[in-house]
């Protein structure tokens, strides 16, 4: 083996895609043994030089050099070969087979060719599951695993593939506190048994507590690499920017008014049938931000779509001044003084229309809502440029298609267009998903100003820190129940974890008297608005 201290070098890596320059002469290292954060704004180039250390790209110029020795990666196979393996945000698993039958399917060493037909695969598995301290059954099938038990799987199997080098890509995007803390402390044990780890994320909280070292990229070029023991958040936002920032979350105090929605006993199906919201019971008020928080498919995308009108209510009542909405559709719920704006998760599947032009998508709304009428295109497209001056975003005109924007702008025009109808009710499911922080910021902002004009906004979202600084209270979903209810500014994360994990269920218990939970309580006792025989079911 070199003596070299490195475990890569990336050594003046460029990357174009047709005139756009991605990545411009880069050099970076990672050393041996160590934890390396990559840090950088939306289309910095942090996933394209990923891509190339991983065999997904290949380098338009530059030289990779694997401990010391010059390397060509041509491939995610030649990667493998080269001790590099990558845990993408969306899993590469197949749901039907077993955690050890995921590994071993795509092993290319020439003796496992029929390791699904051996008993002894699990075995083989166990042992790395052992070594590293994995929480993971070998024989559990994918399609019952948790989101953390799909993460283990990932990396169990780069592991197992020989990788020494891992790169994590938004590793706890979807993660509890308490799996977040037994993914770190796993984490610092391949670091003791000398593996050299990148993580690319955008929580810096976490890049303070888990790195050695973190790199910073701007506009596709290598700013710095700084020791984590030696800087702060703030100064690593300012270079990522470029500029000073304000890191702080606003939480305006605004008087709330009396609930504009009330939820009770809601029941809901997903799209397979099954029970995805079981008998929840909630209120929104004008003037507040509800956060809702819940490990991914506890039931956050059903609940936005029933309460957007989107997805049959099988049991209870959506109240609206006593009346019952469930059940309406979009245009029904307008007409009985309901203007909702639902900004989906999925931007340019549900949200917009992406091969359409700003102005386009900014007139989609009122055209549904005209009944089929024409609409003046001019004046949508006077409205299409508020918009952009308004939330300031970066777009050669009008005419642009959404699906070239880059994501941060992609969500402010969904979110301009659905602030534009003047809404008494927003339900937004995890807007800032894979937004920079400058871009992030601003949708806080624009939530805020949303909040201060008397607006209820449903806030779906999973980084819990954000949630505690943004939201007057959080509900807490696990597997489609509810577990309470509780003031942000009282709550902690470990409570809310512990909430997500069904370990801790307020909502039948009295104030004060949960256990692990103080007197001076976070938690929301349950109010009932409207009594029972004002309800037109």
């Amino acid at each position: 083996m070199s003596d070299s201290e490195y475990a890569i070098e990336l050594r003046h890596i460029s990357k174009h895609f047709g005139s756009v320059v991605a990545n411009k002469d880069i050099n970076l290292t990672l050393r041996k043994g160590e934890i390396l954060a990559l840090l950088g704004e939306n289309g910095s180039g942090k996933t394209t030089l990923m891509n190339m250390l991983s065999g997904i790209y290949k380098p338009d110029a530059g030289s990779i050099y694997i401990d010391g020795e010059k390397t060509l990666i041509s491939s995610p196979e030649d990667a493998l070969k080269a001790g590099i393996g990558m845990v993408h945000q969306h899993f590469k698993l197949i749901n039907v087979f077993s955690a050890a039958d995921n590994i071993l399917i795509g092993s290319s060493k020439g003796s496992e060719t029929h390791a699904l037909l051996r008993k002894s695969r699990y075995s083989q598995v166990n042992q790395i599951i052992h070594d590293f301290g994995f929480e993971l059954d070998s024989r559990k099938i994918v399609a019952n695993m948790s989101v953390s038990e799909k993460q283990t799987l990932e990396i169990v199997k780069v592991l197992y593939y020989g990788a020494k080098t891992i790169i994590l890509d938004e590793p706890t995007a979807v993660l509890t506190v308490q799996e977040t803390r037994k993914l770190f402390e796993v984490l610092k044990k391949m670091k003791e048994q000398g593996h050299s780890i990148i993580i690319i994320t955008h929580k810096l909280n976490e890049v303070m507590e888990i790195s050695d070292r973190v790199a910073i990229l701007r506009k596709g070029q290598y700013i710095t690499t700084v020791n984590t023991s030696e800087t702060t958040e703030k100064e690593l936002t300012e270079l990522m920017m470029g500029r000073k920032v304000d890191l702080e979350i606003e939480r305006p105090i605004v008087e709330k008014t009396a609930p504009v929605l009330e939820i009770r006993n809601l029941s809901v199906k997903s799209d397979e049938g099954n029970i995805a919201l079981d008998d929840v019971s909630f209120y929104l008020r004008g003037g507040e931000i509800l956060g809702v928080a819940g490990i991914a498919g506890s039931g956050q995308k059903e609940l936005c779509e029933a309460m957007a009108g989107l997805r049959k209510i099988e049991r209870g009542v959506v109240l609206h001044k006593g009346e019952n909405i469930a059940g309406a559709s979009p245009e029904e719920i307008i007409a009985k003084g309901v203007t909702m704006s639902f900004v989906p998760e999925d931007r340019l599947g549900m949200g917009l229309a992406p091969s359409l032009s700003i102005a386009d998508n900014v007139i989609l709304k009122k055209y549904k809502q005209s009944k089929g009428f024409l609409l003046d295109k001019k004046r949508g497209a006077r409205e299409a440029q508020e918009i952009i001056d308004k939330l300031e975003i970066v777009a050669p005109s009008v005419e642009t298609p959404v699906r070239k924007l880059s994501g941060g702008n992609v969500q402010k025009v969904l979110l301009g267009r659905e602030i534009a109808i003047d809404p008494n009710v927003i339900v937004t499911a995890y807007p800032v998903r894979g937004l920079d922080i400058n871009s992030s910021y601003a949708v806080y902002d624009i939530l805020n100003q949303q909040k201060k004009t008397g607006v209820g906004i449903l806030f779906v979202g999973e980084d819990l820190d954000v949630m505690l600084a943004l939201c007057d209270k959080i509900m807490v979903l696990c597997h489609g129940k509810l577990m309470g209810v509780v003031h942000a500014s009282k709550a902690s994360k470990e409570e809310i974890g512990l909430m997500m994990t069904g370990a801790l269920n307020t909502v039948h218990q009295k104030r004060g008297k949960t256990a692990g939970i103080a007197k001076d309580s976070a938690i929301v006792e349950d109010e009932i608005i409207y009594q029972e025989e004002e309800v037109n079911v």
